[in-house]
């Protein structure tokens, strides 16, 4: 009789970890039950992965499998081989996994009583198929003592130091590395590029003609960099949250996460990290102002992932008053108060901005025919000349209010010839317009922010933009 090939999933088969993405997958769904799965793991392992397995619903199709072990399967099960699944995860997500993948002759699998791991998988193996009596497929430190029983060891993007372990036993068949993240997945995980957004933080300086000042500018770098430590940690926690939305849609699905090239347990070391260096430094270095500011942007992006994004109308505003927040977190850096003219030019501005971005969204969905409300988002297809029309008035609007400001009695104390200032009006009015028509056109791919700090007319405009101002002081 033929050897069997026993197959572990998470971290082997599946560039996952079903624990972790049923425990993310409930938090988000059921965030105000929180604590609730700690109670199930003070029961025992087992309980925790059942519970967690039934309150969810993960799509298998969409998992992040390993390309290179289920050729390795595959061709196995052309000589004739038998291929076991076996897991520590829950008995109905590994069953759920056989079913779709069609790859085993056989599942074994944790259940509400048995945690199949480490040393009990071992046992069983050795109960089902007698000392070195199968092959093992595997990749963490509890694999080991399965290799040791195991006829033939295969390796499987190893976690630190399994590699070495497994090979001093003495029977590696085969060592794969398939999936190997570097420093680019680390920058795109942590939205390094995004980090442009937070050039906003130096608006405030700007508009109070205080950029020449070395101590006001010194602290809003600080702000900028501090600001941007506390975003990543938010873009790595929203991504954690919107795995399975992210795996559904065309171009995020290729995020790190999603994609398995970087494992969910880095993620959740990484944002609280991030955060926790983010704060440290505010409380540290910068006016309380400036934490206090941190910390509501913190609360209201947590709730954006959470629900807020799946709301409509809340979802736009609540993008436009973060957009805004990174201006008053600049003011207060340096102390600076703000005028109600730029905190209106921003909300419409950004609220605009933001429904582009749902624009672009919805019309790749209506392209693709669907008539549904799109995943994870409150807006379906049809509402797309809506928000076009709603865009673009928050635009307009955000000129109208520049075109105010021009003459507020504030404005011809900051600068000597206030006038010069409606020059911009037109620069801000081609630069909505445009922006929409492209939008409207397909053409607009990226964060309308990030396509701004990358489209060459944008930058021109903005240069002429900021000319105006200057020539105007």
């Amino acid at each position: 009789m033929t050897t069997p090939l026993v197959v572990d999933l998470d971290g082997t088969l599946l560039r996952s970890d079903l624990l972790l993405e049923t425990g993310l997958a409930f938090v988000r769904n059921q965030p105000l039950r929180l604590l609730q799965p700690f109670t199930w793991l003070a029961k025992s392992k087992a309980t925790l992965k059942e519970k967690l397995a039934l309150a969810t619903d993960i799509d298998v199709s969409t998992l992040p499998y390993d390309p290179y072990v289920i050729e390795l399967i595959e061709a196995e099960r052309l000589s004739g081989r038998r291929v076991v699944l076996a897991t520590a995860s829950h008995r109905s997500l590994a069953e759920r996994i056989a079913d779709h993948l069609q790859l085993f002759d056989e599942v074994l699998a944790s259940d509400s009583e048995h945690n199949l791991s480490a040393q009990r998988k071992r046992d069983v193996l050795i109960e089902h198929y007698g000392e070195k009596g199968f092959d093992y497929m595997g990749n963490s430190h509890d694999d080991l003592s399965v290799w040791a029983a195991a006829r033939k060891a295969y390796v499987i993007n190893p976690e630190l130091g399994v590699e070495h372990k497994a090979t001093a036993q003495g029977n590696v068949e085969k060592v794969i590395h398939s999936n190997t993240s570097g420093l680019k997945d680390w920058l795109k995980a942590l939205r390094v590029h995004q980090w442009t957004k937070n050039a906003l933080i130096f608006v405030p300086l700007l508009a109070s003609h205080q950029i020449t000042n070395l101590s006001f500018l010194w602290q809003c770098f600080l702000g900028f960099l501090l600001f941007g430590l506390c975003a990543s940690s938010v873009y790595v926690l929203n991504d954690l949250l919107d795995l399975a939305d992210d795996r559904h849609h065309p171009v995020k699905c290729n995020r790190p996460f999603a994609s398995g090239r970087l494992s969910i347990k880095f993620g959740l070391a990484i944002f609280p990290a991030l955060l926790i260096a983010a704060f440290a430094g505010a409380i540290w270095l910068l006016p309380a102002q400036f934490s206090a500011v941190l910390v509501a942007y913190y609360l209201l992006t947590l709730a954006y992932s959470l629900s807020l994004k799946r709301q409509m109308a809340v979802d736009v505003i609540a993008l436009a008053v973060l957009y805004t927040m990174r201006i008053i977190a600049g003011a207060a850096a340096f102390g600076q108060p703000l005028t109600f003219w730029i905190l209106a030019f921003s909300m419409f501005i950004f609220l605009s901005l933001a429904l582009v971005k749902r624009y672009a969204e919805l019309r790749e969905a209506r392209i693709k025919g669907s008539t549904e409300k799109t995943r994870g988002r409150g807006y379906y297809p049809d509402d797309l000349e809506m928000i076009s029309s709603l865009g673009a008035a928050s635009g307009y609007l955000s000129v109208m209010v520049l075109a105010l400001y021009i003459h507020d009695t504030a404005t011809s104390v900051l600068y000597a010839n206030p006038q010069i200032i409606w020059l911009a009006c037109p620069l801000l009015l081609f630069w909505i317009t445009r922006v929409w028509m492209l939008t409207h056109r397909g053409q607009m791919q990226d964060d309308p922010v990030v396509f701004a700090i990358r489209d060459r007319v944008s930058l021109i405009v903005g240069a002429l933009f900021c000319l105006v101002f200057w020539v105007a002081t």
